[in-house]
């Protein structure tokens, strides 16, 4: 309840299971290792179409309630037919999207109502590196940047603390900022 209006709270989160999982996951540890999946298949040029569908958590196989997909590919000006967004966007895609649903559940449990969350995220990068012209240039970003625009009934201190602590336990930003070991292998 929101002290101030009188009225009941809802971003559409409902914290009491999240603070319950939090407790289960407590006493068992070992049910809190999950393992993410994604599958990809070529289908033409630079067009791939990725599916995610099962995960592996709380000791078991588990399954969304549906088969996400996302098509990938290159802009025209890169010689490829634009069947979709670039990998590199679908990066900043996921950064806006841990971190605005992060607003969203900190907010519902510190009895913050939102009306509008809006992230926009940029991406710089020199292109030098990956197409081969410049050994010396990275081939990933050289930085990202989140920006906000957030109406909720708190105040912009309040405002700016939920997102701090989105960013301190978003997975994907952990990802972005800190080395992740990643193997490569063929079969």
């Amino acid at each position: 309840m929101n002290m101030e209006t009188g009225n009941s709270i809802d971003n559409g989160v409902n914290v009491d299971a999240l603070v319950g999982a939090r407790s289960a996951l407590t006493d068992a540890p070992e049910a809190a290792r999950f393992t993410w999946r994604a599958t990809c298949e070529w289908k033409n040029g630079t067009h791939t179409y990725s599916t995610v569908e099962k995960f592996f958590g709380l000791g078991g196989e588990q399954q969304h309630k549906t088969r996400f997909g996302f098509d990938a590919d290159h802009p025209e000006i890169f010689a490829s037919e634009d069947n979709g967004a670039t990998p590199v966007e679908y990066v900043l895609v996921g950064l806006a999207s841990c971190l605005t649903g992060g607003i969203a559940t900190i907010a519902q449990y510190r009895n913050i109502q939102l009306r509008s969350v809006i992230a926009t995220v940029e991406g710089d990068m020199d292109l030098q590196g990956i197409l081969g012209i410049d050994s010396d240039v990275r081939n990933g970003y050289d930085g990202i940047r989140v920006s906000y625009k957030i109406d909720a009934d708190a105040s912009d201190d309040d405002i700016r603390a939920l997102v701090a602590q989105s960013q301190k336990r978003s997975a994907v930003y952990d990802m972005l900022t800190s080395p992740t070991n990643v193997t490569v292998v063929v079969e």
